[in-house]
């Protein structure tokens, strides 16, 4: 079996390739860096690596040829830049990747979305696959992941079968975003909470993430219970903000955060740095914008009923042993440096 995975230098990618060659597939990978890990499984006949850009057709054609399906996981992420290189990277590069489905005959599509698509800045508790995409983004991000999330599921027929996964918050040893950005703010004494930390939050440990996807990839090719649809993905276990971020820093043996402001305050504070920003023409992120305001002081937890019954998906691996799992690995981490 010869499959596409897009972005495999990235957190859920590289995951997603490892657990590919794992199961005896051959992995084509498609991403702009190179990435020696990737490298050395092709040196080992596991996997045939592609360097390019999603924008640029070709390279996306190129990459897909004798692949049986594809996981496009690849996406450009972040709260801040340019409308047109967030177009570019997800809405212009996945209509590239389903060219690519059609022209070589590929019939399985599994697409990387986000919970993003359906948040309007409110609490979201126990939402399901009905709730309606946001009618208003705050980010290039959002509004471009949602068209991209349309254009996947429009093109589910029945020589392609697409599903596309919104799994929220993917944390877990590895991690570049999530864990890196807690520990380095604890580590410099600027962590602090957007409210009280208690609202709840439902996020997934990077093996659920990667399962979820091999769920989908199975369920496609089993029927078309999914085929054409979206699914919330997360650990199950909703909880307070604050125990999440507690329980990472804790991994890394630092004590838990104490210091707190009011969501609307950071909100404003938001607003007046994003305004700065823009007035000097800053390209660098503000250190807060009102979408991780309302993102931290509100709740994000998911009813996971749909994807449980049509991809048989459960986290396989619990927060607390996800936690467990981090605490090791950043303890070798700490050795080798």
């Amino acid at each position: 079996m010869n499959v596409l995975v897009t972005g495999a230098g990235g957190f859920v990618g590289g995951g997603l390739v490892r657990a590919l060659v794992g199961r005896g597939a051959t992995v084509h990978t498609l991403q702009r860096g190179r990435y020696e890990s990737l490298e050395q499984l092709q040196a080992q006949g596991h996997a045939k690596v592609f360097r390019g850009d999603l924008g640029d057709r070709d390279a996306v054609m190129r990459a897909a040829e004798g692949c049986e399906g594809v996981f496009h996981v690849a996406a450009k992420a972040g709260v801040w830049g340019p409308y047109a290189e967030y177009h570019r990277s997800n809405v212009v590069a996945t209509d590239h990747v389903l060219q690519a489905c059609r022209a070589h005959g590929i019939g399985r599509l599994v697409h990387t979305s986000t919970p993003s698509v359906v948040h309007a800045g409110r609490d979201v508790e126990g939402l399901d696959e009905s709730a309606p995409y946001a009618e208003q983004h705050e980010t290039a991000y959002t509004a471009t992941k949602v068209q991209a999330e349309r254009a996947v599921l429009a093109a589910n027929g029945s020589t392609l079968r697409t599903v596309a996964l919104r799994p929220h918050l993917v944390w877990g040893p590895g991690d570049p975003h999530l864990v890196p950005r807690i520990l380095e703010r604890a580590r410099r004494g600027r962590l602090v909470l957007v409210g009280d930390g208690r609202k709840t939050v439902d996020a997934t440990y990077i093996d659920s993430a990667v399962h979820a996807h091999l769920c989908a990839w199975d369920a496609l090719a089993a029927g078309d219970a999914c085929a054409g649809r979206a699914y919330f993905i997360a650990q199950g276990e909703p909880m307070p903000l604050v125990e999440l971020i507690d329980g990472i820093l804790g991994a890394a043996g630092l004590p838990p955060v104490t210091r707190s402001v009011p969501a609307g305050v950071a909100w404003g504070l938001g607003a007046l740095l994003e305004g700065a920003f823009r007035l000097v023409g800053a390209t660098s992120e503000p250190p807060l914008t009102r979408f991780v305001a309302r993102q931290l002081s509100t709740a994000h937890w998911f009813d996971l009923g749909a994807a449980r019954r049509d991809l048989g998906y459960a986290a396989p691996v619990s927060t607390r042993e996800g936690l467990a799992r981090l605490a090791a690995s950043l303890r070798s981490a700490s050795v080798v440096d």
